[in-house]
């Protein structure tokens, strides 16, 4: 209903999007052209920058999608919009401006690239706001409305008609409501008229124009009223029910079919498919060029661990992943070798107020392991997890096995996202803050998902990691 729509008004945007970009493109190339006596520099012909639109469209697209810009047709507000709309630009110019040193595109300016981003920016957010008073336009205006029938008066029912009715640029329009208390009803409910019991819905469907019935009824009413969704059915009536009486809090919920059953879903993780695939490829490409990159220091590091304590330079240990998916997570040893049996001598010390172990001044660290810790580098390693796909850049912090058991209920959702080597615990002061608090954190890193979000905490981390707050 409002959701298809909604999607239907979104794919207008984005197409009103592409347009502005390719007039901001045309755009910048004239005012290059304009100007090319200043800069003393040839200007190619148009037909040669015209290639770059096989870039740009898509890729335009791509991160204005994942940055959320297409999520509500409405807008988050004008400057909130243009907020994002700015990020989404710089981080495509940024891409943009790689893809043509890759390419090896030399006739393509700075000074081009500069003013296309400006030209794109003010257009986009002009077709926007075009394209969006256009569709409240034809929305309020037209003739051809869906008119909707709600069965049952409680208060989600009066709480959607009302959000029906903020929607009616939609071609919305809710027509009134059906009873289903066995006493007199009055005749309006809180502006919304009462049409009759839902008994009447038969004779409403024969004599109205009806396009969709809403049942806002509980779980007995429902059994009960079998015989007016079967009836719906037969005369090609679209049907709808609240799912009002199912005991969800938090999850997001949504309708699925497998094998031609419907399934209804309640979820409290992410399930943008095309993000989370996204994250992935980020995932295995950074860490397959880390792990190049930094290899000469893995091997300076592994060899100065040796030298400085007896034992391997790696350290293994098992943790939980994913759901309760156990792996090997890898990281340079920072303690002298056999020290996990000689925890339970200093739990005694411990300074967090649960089950994880975080002690000041551990006689178990090595002084290379000193070293490692404050700047980070004893996680290194963990890139070779990212790369095999058991943790991510960016999620809650793998626990130790008997940690994670030691959970309570709440605490234990955030096995319900991949594990990262940082997260907001990391940059929000790490040890500094106490135990409930790490969990709410990573509970509300899952709940706000999104790749800006990974990109901002791993912006975040750098200037942490050089400081090194928070570490013991």
């Amino acid at each position: 209903m409002v959701n298809q729509r909604n999607r239907i008004r979104s794919i207008a945007i984005l197409i009103g999007d592409l347009i502005a970009t390719i007039l901001a493109f045309l755009c910048a190339y004239a005012f290059r052209d304009a100007f090319q006596e200043v800069y003393q520099v040839i200007l190619y012909p148009l037909s040669w920058y015209l290639s770059l639109l096989w870039l740009i469209l898509p890729l335009w697209a791509f991160v204005f999608y994942l940055l959320g810009l297409y999520q509500f047709w409405r807008g988050p507000g004008f400057w909130k919009e243009a907020w994002m709309v700015f990020k989404a630009i710089f981080i495509s110019s940024f891409l943009l401006g790689f893809g043509v040193f890759a390419l090896k595109y030399q006739f393509v300016s700075r000074i081009f690239i500069l003013s296309f981003s400006f030209f794109g920016f003010l257009l986009i957010l002009f077709f926007r706001r075009a394209c969006r008073e256009g569709i409240r336009y034809l929305g309020n205006y037209r003739e051809s409305y869906r008119y909707i029938l709600m069965v049952g008066m409680d208060e989600n029912a009066l709480k959607l008609a009302q959000g029906i009715e903020r929607h009616r640029d939609l071609g919305l329009r809710v027509m009134g409501f059906l009873s289903t208390a066995q006493s007199l009803s009055p005749p309006q409910f809180n502006g919304f008229p009462v049409l009759g019991p839902a008994q009447d819905l038969p004779r409403l469907l024969e004599r109205e124009v009806v396009d969709e019935v809403i049942f806002a009824i509980s779980q007995e009413e429902l059994k009960q009223m079998e015989n007016l969704l079967l009836l719906c059915e037969e005369r090609g009536i679209t049907t709808r029910i609240i799912l009002n009486f199912f005991p969800h809090v938090i999850s997001k919920t949504h309708l699925e079919e497998l094998d031609g059953f419907p399934l209804l879903t309640f979820s409290t993780t992410p399930k943008n498919e095309i993000a989370l695939f996204s994250r992935r490829v980020i995932d295995f490409l950074g860490s397959l060029a880390f792990i190049v990159l930094l290899s000469p220091i893995f091997l300076i590091l592994s060899f100065l661990i040796r030298v400085d304590s007896p034992g391997p330079a790696l350290y293994r240990q098992p943790r939980y992943g994913l759901n309760g998916r156990k792996f090997t997570c890898y990281k340079f040893r920072s303690m002298h070798a056999g020290s996990d049996e000689k925890r339970k001598e200093l739990i005694q010390f411990n300074l967090t107020n649960g089950p994880a172990f975080k002690m000041k001044d551990d006689p178990r660290i090595t002084r290379m392991g000193k070293f490692l810790r404050k700047t980070s580098l004893d996680e290194l390693p963990q890139l070779f997890d990212v790369l095999k796909g058991d943790m991510s850049f960016v999620g809650p912090r793998p626990l130790l096995l008997e940690e994670v058991e030691k959970l309570e209920g709440w605490q234990r959702r955030r096995l319900s996202m991949k594990p990262g080597i940082t997260g907001l615990w990391q940059v929000s002061g790490r040890n500094q803050i106490d135990f409930n608090q790490w969990m709410k954190l990573d509970l509300e890193y899952i709940d706000n998902w999104s790749l800006w979000l990974d990109f901002k905490i791993l912006l975040r981390t750098i200037p942490v990691v050089l400081s090194g707050k928070g570490a013991m």
